[in-house]
C-alpha cells in the first residue's frame, strides 16, 4: 500500500486551508506545518508517481517519536491493509496521519528536535551541492527562519519584503552597513522572474555571501545564530550579569536569556548547565536599586513568590535590561505576542492590505478600461450618428437650395405676371381715359343738342355702370395688392426662418439673403409704384366722378329747361327688339332708327304747337 501524488496534493490543500486539522494550537503557532511540508515533499516517488509504504512507515515512526505520540504499528498495518478501494481511498495515509498522530499531539514535544527530524528528511535531497560560506548548522537555522517568515501558502516561498527584513537583521548583527541600492537591483531582478524564493534558494543567497561581503565565516555564523535566537527561540535579550543567591547571599555570574514569559540563567553562554528560571507574568515588576554591598548598577525583579537582585556590568546594560524586562511584562499584561512576531504579523497584514489595494486598483483599472471601451463605442456610435446627421443635413441643404431656386423661379414668374398685370392696368387706364374723353365729347354734344337728351340720360346710366366697374376694378386691385403683400410677407417670414435655422447656414446664405432682400426691395418699390398708380387712378376716378356730377347737373339743367318750355318730361320707354346701338359704355337705350323717328315726331309736335 502506498500514497499517490493526488493524495499528497489533497493533504497539502487541507494543510493550507486548516493548518493541519486537529493539531494543538502550540503546534500551529510554532509553524511546524511548514517543516512537515518539507518532509513530505522530500519523500521519493516510484515510477508510477507513488510513495512507497516503507517510507510512510519510517516517516510515521519518526513523527510519533519527536511529537511524543505513542506509535502503534498494528494500527498502521491495519490501516494500510490491501483492499479493492485503492490507495486514494479512505484507507490512505491522510486519514491515518490525522487520526493516529496529529490528533494526539499535546504540544509537549521538543520543537528543535522536530525541526531536526524534518531537516534531516529534506536537506540531503534539496540542499545545493555548491560550496557555501555557511556551515550545515547555519543552513539549518536559515531553513527554520525561512519556515517562520514564509507565506502561508504552498509551495512555500519567502517574499522579497521578508528577504529584505532577514538580510537587514543579519547585516545589523554583523555590524555592517545595509546596501539598499544593491538589494533594490536584486529585488527588481527577482520580481521579474517570480514572486519569491524557496528555502533552498534563500540558503544559497545567504551562503553565497552576496550581502555579507568582507565578513568572515565566523561573523556570519554569529549573526545567523543571533537572528535565530531572536526569531525562533524568542530570545529577546541575553548576556552576562551577576545574580544574588537566595540562600548564601553571594553574587555569582550567570548567562541570562530573556524570553516572552521567562528569564532563564545558565552557567555560561553555551546553555548546557541551566541554573534556574524567573517566571514572568503580568504581576511582575522591575525596579532600579541604589548601589550597596560594593555592587553597582543594581535592579530587582519582583515576582509573586520571590524577588531577584541582579547587577549589570554598566549603567547602559542596566537600563537596557530594565527596559527589556518591563516591555516583556507589559506585553504579558496586554496579552500581545513577542515584538518580532507582532512585527511579522503587521508586515503580513500590510502586504495583504497592499495586495488587496493592488487588486482593487487592478479592478478599478479594468472597470475604467471597460468604461473607456464602452465610451469609445459610444463615441463611435455618436460619430456615425453625426455622419448620418451630416448626410441628412447635406440632403436637406440640397433640398433647401432646390426649394430656394424654385421660390426664386416662382418669384420671377410672379414678377413677370405682376408686370403684365401692370401693363394691362395701364392699357385699361389709357382706354378709360379715351372713353372719358369720348364721354365728355358726348356731354358737350348733349348741351348743344336737346334732341340727344335721352342719349345723355343713357350715357349717365352707362357712366354709373362704368363707375361701378371702376369701383370693382379698384376693389380687385386692392385685393390683389393685399394678396401680394401677404405673399411678400410670407416670403419675408420664410426668409427670416431660413436665416434663423443655424449660424452656419446664416453664413452660407448671407449672399443669397442679400439677393432676396434686393429682390424684395425691388418688389417693394414696384408695390409702391403700383400704389402711386392706384392713387393716380383714384384721382382720375374722382375727376371722372366730378365730371359725371357736372354732367348730371347739366342734364338736370337741360331737363328743367325742357320742362319749362314744353311742360312735360318724356319718359324713357323700352325700345324695340331691333339691334341696339353699341357705344363705348355698353348698349344704348335706343337704336338710330328709333332716334330718327322720335326726332321727326318731336319736330312735328313742335311745329303744331307753334
Amino acid at each position: 500500500m502506498c500514497v499517490t501524488r493526488e493524495e499528497l496534493k489533497v493533504f497539502l490543500q487541507r494543510m493550507e486551508m486548516s493548518g493541519l486539522a486537529n493539531v494543538q494550537e502550540d503546534f500551529l503557532w510554532a509553524n511546524n506545518e511548514q517543516k512537515t511540508w518539507h518532509a513530505f515533499t522530500a519523500l521519493d516517488l516510484d515510477r508510477s508517481g507513488k510513495v512507497s509504504k516503507s517510507q510512510l512507515k519510517v516517516l510515521s515512526h519518526n513523527l510519533c517519536t519527536v511529537l511524543n505520540v505513542p506509535h502503534d504499528p498494528v494500527a498502521l498495518e491495519e490501516h494500510f491493509r490491501d483492499d479493492d478501494e485503492g490507495p486514494v481511498s479512505n484507507q490512505g495515509y491522510m486519514p491515518y496521519l490525522n487520526k493516529f498522530i496529529l490528533e494526539k499531539v499535546q504540544g509537549n514535544f521538543d520543537k528543535v528536535e522536530f525541526n531536526r527530524m524534518c531537516w534531516t528528511l529534506c536537506a540531503k535531497k534539496n540542499l545545493s551541492k555548491s560550496p557555501l560560506l555557511i556551515s550545515d548548522e547555519d543552513a539549518f537555522k536559515v531553513w527554520v527562519i525561512f519556515n517562520f517568515l514564509s507565506e502561508d501558502k504552498y509551495p512555500l516561498i519567502i517574499v522579497p519584503e521578508e528577504i529584505e527584513y532577514l538580510l537587514k537583521k543579519l547585516t545589523e548583527a554583523m555590524g555592517a552597513g545595509w546596501q539598499q541600492e544593491q538589494f533594490d537591483h536584486y529585488k527588481v531582478a527577482l520580481n521579474t522572474s517570480r514572486e519569491g524564493l524557496s528555502a533552498w534558494e534563500l540558503i544559497d543567497l545567504v551562503g553565497s555571501g552576496q550581502f555579507s561581503k568582507g565578513m568572515d565565516r565566523q561573523t556570519v555564523s554569529m549573526a545567523i545564530n543571533e537572528v535565530f535566537n531572536e526569531l525562533i527561540l524568542d530570545v529577546l535579550k541575553q548576556g552576562y550579569m551577576l545574580k544574588k543567591g537566595h540562600k548564601r547571599k553571594n553574587w555569582t555570574e550567570r548567562w541570562f536569556v530573556l524570553k516572552p514569559n521567562i528569564i532563564s540563567y545558565y552557567v555560561s553562554e553555551d546553555l548546557k548547565d541551566k541554573k534556574g528560571d524567573i517566571i514572568l507574568d503580568g504581576n511582575c515588576c522591575v525596579e532600579a536599586l541604589p548601589d550597596k554591598d560594593g555592587k553597582k548598577c543594581l535592579f530587582v525583579i519582583k515576582c509573586l513568590d520571590k524577588s531577584f537582585e541582579i547587577s549589570a556590568s554598566d549603567k547602559k546594560k542596566k537600563q537596557e535590561w530594565i527596559q527589556a524586562i518591563q516591555t516583556t511584562v507589559n506585553l504579558l499584561r496586554a496579552g500581545s505576542p513577542p515584538p518580532h512576531k507582532e512585527a511579522r504579523q503587521k508586515r503580513k497584514e500590510l502586504r495583504q492590505k497592499l495586495l488587496a489595494e493592488h487588486e482593487e486598483l487592478e479592478r478599478q483599472m479594468k472597470e475604467l478600461q471597460t468604461a473607456n471601451e464602452n465610451k469609445q463605442k459610444e463615441l463611435e456610435t455618436v460619430r456615425k450618428q453625426l455622419e448620418a446627421a451630416a448626410a441628412r443635413a447635406a440632403e436637406e441643404e440640397k433640398k433647401r437650395l432646390q426649394t430656394q431656386v424654385e421660390l426664386q423661379d416662382r418669384f420671377s414668374l410672379e414678377l413677370e405676371r405682376e408686370k403684365m398685370v401692370r401693363q394691362k392696368m395701364e392699357e385699361q387706364v389709357a382706354q378709360k381715359s379715351s372713353e372719358l374723353e369720348q364721354y365728355l365729347q358726348r356731354v358737350r354734344e348733349l348741351e348743344e343738342m336737346y334732341k340727344q337728351l335721352q342719349d345723355a340720360l343713357e350715357d349717365e346710366k352707362q357712366a354709373r355702370q362704368d363707375e361701378e366697374t371702376v369701383r370693382k376694378l379698384q376693389a380687385r386691385l386692392l385685393e390683389e395688392e393685399s394678396a401680394k403683400r401677404a405673399e411678400l410677407e410670407k416670403w419675408h417670414l420664410q426668409q427670416q426662418q431660413t436665416i434663423q435655422m443655424t449660424e452656419a447656414e446664416k453664413q452660407e446664405l448671407e449672399n443669397q439673403r442679400m439677393i432676396k432682400e434686393q429682390a424684395l426691395q425691388v418688389a417693394m418699390q414696384q408695390l409702391e409704384q403700383l400704389e402711386l398708380e392706384r392713387k393716380e387712378a383714384l384721382e382720375q376716378y374722382e375727376e371722372v366722378k366730378k365730371k359725371l356730377e357736372t354732367a348730371a347737373n347739366n342734364t338736370k339743367s337741360w331737363k328743367d329747361k325742357v320742362a319749362h318750355h314744353e311742360g312735360l318730361i318724356r319718359l324713357i320707354e323700352p325700345g324695340s327688339k331691333n339691334p341696339h346701338l353699341i357705344t363705348n359704355w355698353g348698349p344704348a337705350a335706343f337704336t338710330e332708327a328709333e332716334l330718327e323717328q322720335r326726332q321727326k315726331s318731336w319736330k312735328g309736335k313742335k311745329a303744331t304747337s307753334e
